[in-house]
């Protein structure tokens, strides 16, 4: 359970220094990395657009077939 946090004057530099560290901790992707890591997102987006037009036109078929 985290301690309540209290308007103490420290208490945002404490903060800070939280982050700093964190920070320091993180890992961070190389160029190649990124490059992979963007055309992954990228094909991604594009096969979850293709599949939800898809669905839009099967959906607007259906409803004017009904209508």
């Amino acid at each position: 359970m985290a301690a309540p946090t209290g308007t103490k004057k420290g208490s945002m530099s404490t903060y800070f220094k939280g982050v700093k560290s964190e920070m320091k901790k993180v890992i961070w992707p190389n160029k190649k990395e990124l490059i992979n890591y963007t055309g992954v997102v990228i094909l991604i987006s594009g096969l979850v657009a293709f599949i939800v037009w898809i669905l839009d036109l099967l959906i607007h078929g259906g409803l004017g077939f009904i209508i």
